[in-house]
Order: structure tokens, then C-alpha cells, then sequence
């Protein structure tokens, strides 16, 4: 772990800060029974007592030298403004809400694709999807069995194992079915979660596995569930956080919501009688159900955080929060224009937030731009563990703890039709040969083409395109 890092661990534990942000309020909203970290007031009471008691117990000294824990929490298709603190007006999403005013969040935040499995390709080996066919799939799907990420391969789990963590999913994996590409085979210990990109919320059926067979593992296994699809994997999750061990763990925490099918908590029913085709997948749903989706989403990360709590670390985990694309049929994309599956902004911006308390500071905002193979290289970073130029992911704790001011990016997207980079406030866009350029500093919308009027940023955009490009797997390659 970087010194300073060491240092700022020091100086923050212990602290408490002053003023609202602070305390933890139970509005009138929570105590009419949709409290979200599901707490009695005893357990409340004990929670805080707790807490209070670990943080003096530990010498800081001791404190600052311990690696922390790593929480990395992964929404599904969850646009831009689907959190109400970046800008949803229908509903609320108060836990998020809280984890950014207790941290940093970011408001030029990417996914490393527009669509499912090459944005968690780009996660898992903290390089451009497109230097792997599992990374070109766009998504993987049924009618690519033997594709998948190799075994073999360098992940952010096999690396943090080698690092002295226990490492879990409970989730959604979506790089290859077959045994050799699985969780278990890329340094998690333990997985229980879903292999295929969507499945039903109560029956667990994936249509894209091609197979009528719930599609719920625990590690080699197929294993059985009851409940809605949400609760099940956060009760897992609380499970896992609230375990006695002695090593530090890493929990990467893969929600498949609020990815279609529409179903919210309340919607068994309907679940038992569908016909698990793609019809559920891509038809029906309403702004009344994803705010259920949304608001059961938020209510078990709430239990998560609060599992963290009751064990005494939540002073000692670095979570991360973000989603794996733009947001679809009911998100709130605004101010960018389209959705999942295009690289304008809309497709590809995120909300992202990052609370390590003491050391990234609360209530931060930064505009610093980011991509998913950046939380790789940062929890790394954080875990002390190697980095290494394999990676193409940059370690953000420098801007993140504001020992570094927000700085210049080249990020680049490619799929068989579409291309995009990203190069300081420049944006090109390349879609079925027609080629624009947006000033995203003053156009965030990207509804004014300045290819003609900044010939020269042009030229300079699309050439950082050209020369990335070229060190990527062939673009005709790709599935879609």
C-alpha cells in the first residue's frame, strides 16, 4: 500500500466528522417498514455502540498498516441518473445517496463497453475488452458455448488471492459457461451467482443459456434459491461480510438488477407463468416496477453495509460502487443522449461512487474521467498488491484521496459497428462510417458535430483512436 495511503488511513481513523452528513437519520419515509438496512432500533443502538467501541479499541497505528477490505458492488444496465443523488425524479435511492455524501462521487465515470460481458471482461483483467474474443462478444450469448475468459488468465481475483485475500462473486459472472471459464477457475474461492447475462427474479431461468434449467450455482454446482433474485444474492452477501477471519476479503457483489426481465419483489406471479422466452427479456415492464427493481436494489445494499457494521469494518473497506453500461428502456439518461448499446455518453457513462472512510474524504466530488479497468487497478492498489503494465487500468487513489487534482484521460471504445474516444474534453464518434466530434466540456449531450469548425482536434482524436486500435484483436471480429 502506497505511504500515503498509510498515512491518510493514520489520520482518519478514529475521526468523526461534523455537521449532517454525518448522522444517520430514520426519516418517516424508512419507519414505515422499508428501513434500509433493515435494523430494529436495539440493533441500531448496538450497531453504533459497536462501531464506536472497534474504532477506539484498535491502535491507529495498527490500523494504518492493515490492507483493507474490498468491497465491489456492480448494478446491471443502471443508467447515469438512476440514483436520486445524480438526478432520478421519480424515486429515491437513499442508501447510495449516503454512501456518496460519506465518500466521493464521480461524475465522469465510464463503463469500459455499452453492453454486458466485455465491460465485465475489462473488470476482470483490468485491460481493454477488445484484447480478448470473450471481450468482443457484445454479449456473450447460448450460441457461443466454448467462448469464454481462459483460465489461466490474470484477473482481479487471482491476483488478490495471490495477495493474501479471500475472494468471492455472488452474482453475475456472463464470460462462459464451460467449466474452464468459470469463477472458480479465475481466483474467486468462492461463487454463487449466475453464469448467463439475465435471468428470471423467482425462477432463475437465463434465456440466453439455452436451457429451461435455473441458472443458480454455488461454485461447480448447480444449487437451489427461494426469493426474489435481489434478496437472495444480498443475503449472501451479508453472509459472507460477517464472517470471523483473519485474512482480509474481497466480495465482488454482481446484482443483476435492474436488467430485464421487469420484475419487481411483488411480481411472482407473473414469473411462474412466463414462457421464459426472450419476450420477458425486451417486452413489458413500467416506471412504476423499475423503481421497485431500483428501491429493493438500494434497501440490500443497505443490509450489506450494515452487515459491515455489525463486524467492526466498516472503517476498514474500500467500497466501490458503479454499474456495467448505460441504462435501458426506463433509465433516467439525462443530460446524454441514447442508451445501452451506443457509445455516445447515454450508453456509456455511469454513476460510480467510492467510500474508504479516513481516507477518501465525504461528501467529494470529482469530474475526474474514469474507466472500469481503473477499480481494478485501484483495489489493487489499495490491497498492495502488483501492478503491472499488462494492465491497462489506472490506480485512482491518488485523485480519490486528493493527493492528485483531476487530470486528462485517453479512453477508447470499439464494437464491429461503432467506435469512440475519449481524449481530454474531446469526444470522436465513429458509427457506420460516419465520423463527429463533441466538445464534452461544454456539450455533454453531443448534439453539436465540430468535426469541420476543430479540424485539428479532429485529426488529433481520431489518430489516438487509430494508434489504439491498432494494438486491439481485429474489429472485424466482433459479434455485433
Amino acid at each position: 500500500m502506497p505511504d500515503n495511503i498509510r498515512q491518510k488511513i493514520a489520520e482518519g481513523v478514529g475521526s468523526r466528522s461534523r455537521g449532517p452528513r454525518s448522522r444517520i437519520r430514520l426519516s418517516s419515509r424508512l419507519q414505515g417498514g422499508s428501513m434500509i438496512d433493515r435494523l430494529s432500533r436495539r440493533d441500531f443502538l448496538g450497531v453504533a455502540a459497536g462501531t464506536a467501541a472497534g474504532a477506539l479499541a484498535v491502535p491507529r497505528a495498527a490500523r494504518a498498516q492493515r490492507r483493507p477490505n474490498l468491497l465491489f458492488i456492480l448494478a446491471d444496465d443502471l443508467g447515469y441518473g438512476d440514483l436520486s443523488s445524480y438526478g432520478r425524479p421519480d424515486y429515491e435511492t437513499p442508501v447510495l445517496d449516503r454512501l456518496a455524501a460519506q465518500g466521493m462521487k464521480l461524475t465522469s465515470a465510464y463503463a469500459a463497453a455499452a453492453v454486458c460481458t466485455p465491460t465485465r471482461c475489462a473488470f476482470a483483467t483490468g485491460r481493454y475488452p477488445q484484447r480478448y474474443d470473450v471481450g468482443l462478444q457484445e454479449p456473450l450469448t447460448a450460441s457461443s458455448p466454448h467462448v469464454g475468459l481462459p483460465a489461466g488468465t490474470a484477473t482481479i481475483g487471482s491476483r488478490l488471492r495471490a495477495a493474501g485475500y479471500e475472494t468471492a462473486l455472488i452474482g453475475k459472472w456472463h464470460l462462459g459457461w464451460s467449466e474452464e471459464f468459470r469463477p472458480n477457475r479465475h481466483g474467486y474461492d468462492e461463487f454463487f451467482g449466475s453464469l448467463s447475462g439475465a435471468l428470471d427474479y423467482f425462477t432463475y431461468v437465463a434465456p440466453d443459456a439455452g436451457e429451461a434449467a435455473p441458472d443458480l450455482w454455488e461454485n461447480e454446482q448447480r444449487t437451489t434459491a427461494d426469493g426474489y433474485l435481489t434478496d437472495v444474492l444480498t443475503e449472501r452477501a451479508v453472509e459472507f461480510v460477517s464472517r470471523r477471519r483473519e485474512q482480509p476479503f474481497y466480495l465482488s457483489l454482481h446484482y443483476t438488477a435492474p436488467h430485464s426481465p421487469w420484475e419487481g419483489p411483488a411480481d411472482r406471479a407473473s414469473a411462474d407463468h412466463a414462457d421464459h422466452g426472450l419476450g420477458p427479456m425486451i417486452n413489458g415492464g413500467s416506471l412504476d416496477t423499475y423503481a421497485k427493481m431500483m428501491v429493493s436494489m438500494d434497501e440490500g445494499i443497505g443490509r450489506v453495509l450494515a452487515a459491515l457494521r455489525r463486524a467492526r469494518l466498516e472503517r476498514d473497506t474500500l467500497v466501490i460502487f458503479t454499474s456495467d453500461n448505460g441504462g435501458e428502456r426506463y433509465s433516467f439518461n439525462w443530460p446524454f443522449s441514447f442508451q445501452k448499446g451506443s457509445l455516445y455518453e447515454g450508453g456509456i457513462r455511469v454513476p460510480a461512487i467510492v467510500r474508504w472512510p479516513g481516507v477518501v474524504p465525504a461528501g467529494a466530488v470529482t469530474d475526474q474521467a474514469a474507466i472500469t479497468m481503473d477499480w481494478t487497478a485501484t483495489m489493487l492498489a489499495a490491497a498492495g498488491a502488483p501492478l503491472d503494465s499488462a494492465l491497462d487500468g489506472e490506480s485512482l487513489l491518488p485523485v480519490l484521496t486528493g493527493d492528485r487534482a483531476a487530470y486528462d484521460r485517453e479512453l477508447f471504445w470499439r464494437t464491429r459497428q461503432l467506435a469512440a474516444a475519449r481524449v481530454g474534453r474531446w469526444k470522436y464518434v465513429e458509427q457506420n462510417g460516419e465520423e463527429r466530434l463533441f466538445d464534452l466540456g461544454v456539450d455533454v449531450g453531443e448534439k453539436t458535430d465540430l468535426k469541420d469548425r476543430e479540424p485539428a482536434a479532429f485529426a488529433a482524436t481520431k489518430a489516438r483512436y487509430a494508434a489504439w486500435a491498432a494494438q486491439m484483436l481485429p474489429r472485424e471480429l466482433a459479434l455485433l
